[in-house]
C-alpha cells in the first residue's frame, strides 16, 4: 500500500514539473507569434527586435549550467521553486512593459528563471524515477510536454495577440502561481551537495561574452561594421571567451569541464547544437515576420501557420522519434533530420511577396517539422553517447547550452543580415514589402547553409558505437 501511494506521490509531482516546464515551452513560441505587434507598439527596429528573444535566449543559456549547480548545492525542489517565482515575477513585468528596455529587461529575468527550472526539472525527474523503464516513460512524456506546448503556444499566441500582446505574458501568472503551490505540498525535498564551491566567475564571463557579441551583431548595421563600438565590443567578447576558458581549465568545480570535450561525440554535438539551433531559431522568428509583415496574416493566422510543423515535432517527441532510433540509431535520423530541415528552410527562399499558404508556407513547416521532430533526440543522445551514466546529466546541460547560445548568436545574425539586405533593396529602388521579403530570403538561405553543415557534420563526424563506452 505504501508503495502504490510513493508511486502515485511521485506522478503526482511529475504532473507538477511538467506543468512548469509547459508554462516556459509556451512563452518560447508564444511570444515569436506577437512579435510583430510588439515591434509596432513599441517602436522596435527590425533588427533591434531580435532582443526580445535574445535576451531571454542568453540568460537562459548562460544560467543553464549554474541553475543545474544551484540545485546540487541547495536542493533541487527549492531552486525549482525559486525558479518558477522567478520567472511569474518576470512574465508580470512583461506583461505591464511599456518601453524596449523594460521588457528587454524583464525577458532577461524570465531567461534566468526558466533555466533554473529547466535544469533542476531534469534532474528532479531523473531522481523520482530510477527504474529504467518508469524512467523511459517519464522522459517520453516529458519530451511530449516540451514539444506539444509549442503547439499551444503558437495558437494561443495567435489568439491572445489579436486581443492585446500584453496577454502572451500575462498568461502565466495564474499558471506560475498554481505551480508554486504544487511544488511545495508535492515534490520531493531530497538531500543538498556536501560541496559548496560555485563557479561565479564561469558563469558571469561567458554571459558577458556572448551577450556582448550578440549587442554588436544587432547593431552592426546601423553603427557600421568598422566602427570603434562594434570592433571593441566583439573585442571584449573574445577576451572574456578567453578568460572563461582559463577559469574552466582552473577552477575546482568549473560550470562546464572541458575534459567532456576531449570525447568525439560531446564536442560533435554541441557543434551541431549550435548550428542547427542558429537555423530553428531564425526559422521562427524569421518565418513569423514573414507571415505577418509580407503576407498580411493576423496574429492568429500566424499561429495556426506554424501548427503543423509544432504537430508533427510533437507526435515525433512521443513515439516515433525513439521508434526510429531504436530501428536505426542515433547518426541516420540526425543526419536526416537535419537535411530535411535544410530543405524546409531552403524551400522558404522562394516564398513570393503574394505568396499562398498552401504552395508556399505549408510545404517548407512540414520539411521543418520533420526535421526537427527526427533531428533533436538523437542529437541529445548523440551528446551523452560517450559519457559515463554519472555525467549524462552534465553532457544534457552542455547540449542545451550549446543550442540556447547558438539560437542566440545565430538569431542575430540572421536578423541583422535580413535587416541589411532589405536596406540595401530599399537603397536600390524597391518598395518596403519586397524589399522585406529580399532580406527574409537572405536570413533563411544561410539557416538552410547552418542546418546542412549540421546534418554534414552529424553524417561524417559522428562516430556511434554499438557497445557502451568504457572509461
Amino acid at each position: 500500500m505504501t508503495k502504490e501511494k510513493n508511486t502515485h506521490n511521485r506522478w503526482l509531482a511529475f504532473i507538477v514539473l511538467c506543468m512548469g516546464t509547459l508554462m516556459i515551452v509556451l512563452d518560447t513560441t508564444i511570444v515569436n507569434v506577437a512579435l510583430p505587434s510588439i515591434k509596432a507598439d513599441l517602436a522596435f527596429t527590425e533588427s533591434t527586435l531580435a532582443w526580445v528573444v535574445n535576451a531571454y535566449l542568453l540568460t537562459f543559456g548562460g544560467f543553464l549550467l549554474l541553475g543545474g549547480r544551484l540545485g546540487d548545492l541547495f536542493g533541487q525542489r527549492r531552486l525549482f521553486i525559486v525558479g518558477i517565482t522567478l520567472f511569474t515575477l518576470a512574465s508580470l513585468a512583461c506583461g505591464f512593459a511599456n518601453t524596449q528596455y523594460f521588457l528587454i529587461a524583464a525577458r532577461a529575468i524570465q531567461g534566468i528563471g526558466g533555466a533554473i527550472c529547466s535544469a533542476v526539472g531534469l534532474s528532479l525527474v531523473m531522481n523520482m524515477f530510477t527504474k529504467p523503464d518508469e524512467r523511459a516513460r517519464a522522459m517520453g512524456y516529458f519530451g511530449f510536454i516540451a514539444a506539444g506546448g509549442g503547439s499551444v503556444g503558437v495558437l494561443l499566441g495567435g489568439f491572445l495577440t489579436s486581443l492585446n500582446w500584453h496577454l502572451i505574458f500575462l498568461v502565466n501568472i495564474p499558471i506560475g502561481v498554481l505551480v508554486v503551490i504544487l511544488s511545495i505540498i508535492l515534490l520531493p525535498k531530497g538531500q543538498n551537495s556536501t560541496s559548496r564551491h560555485l563557479d561565479v566567475f564561469g558563469a558571469v564571463t561567458i554571459t558577458t561574452s556572448l551577450m556582448l557579441a550578440v549587442y554588436a551583431i544587432v547593431n552592426g548595421n546601423e553603427v557600421g561594421w568598422t566602427s570603434l563600438q562594434t570592433i571593441g565590443f566583439l573585442g571584449a567578447s573574445i577576451l572574456l571567451m578567453a578568460a572563461f576558458l582559463w577559469i574552466e581549465s582552473r577552477v575546482k568545480a568549473p560550470l562546464m569541464p572541458l575534459t567532456l570535450f576531449k570525447l568525439r561525440n560531446v564536442a560533435v554535438a554541441n557543434i551541431v547544437g549550435v548550428l542547427w539551433a542558429a537555423a530553428m531559431f531564425a526559422w521562427f522568428f524569421i518565418s513569423a515576420l514573414y507571415l505577418q509583415l509580407v503576407l498580411g496574416f493576423t496574429p492568429l493566422q500566424v499561429g495556426l501557420g506554424f501548427l503543423p510543423a509544432n504537430l508533427i515535432m510533437a507526435v515525433f517527441s512521443f513515439k516515433l522519434s525513439a521508434m526510429l532510433v531504436m530501428r536505426f540509431g542515433i547518426k541516420k535520423p540526425l543526419t536526416v533530420g537535419l537535411f530535411l530541415a535544410a530543405i524546409g528552410l531552403l524551400l522558404f527562399t522562394r516564398a513570393p511577396v503574394n505568396g499562398n499558404f498552401v504552395t508556399d508556407v505549408l510545404p517548407s513547416m512540414i520539411f521543418l517539422g520533420l526535421g526537427a521532430g527526427m533531428a533533436f533526440n538523437p542529437m541529445l543522445l548523440a551528446a551523452m553517447s560517450d559519457v559515463k551514466p554519472t555525467e549524462s546529466g552534465l553532457a544534457s546541460g552542455l547540449v542545451n547550452t550549446s543550442f540556447m547560445m547558438g539560437g542566440a548568436l545565430g538569431l542575430a545574425i540572421l536578423a541583422s543580415l535580413a535587416a541589411s539586405q532589405s536596406h540595401q533593396l530599399m537603397t536600390s529602388g524597391s518598395d518596403q514589402i519586397t524589399a522585406l521579403n529580399g532580406g527574409y530570403h537572405a536570413a533563411f538561405l544561410v539557416g538552410a547553409i547552418f542546418a546542412a553543415l549540421a546534418s554534414l557534420l552529424g553524417a561524417t563526424q559522428l562516430r556511434i558505437s554499438k557497445t557502451p563506452p568504457q572509461h
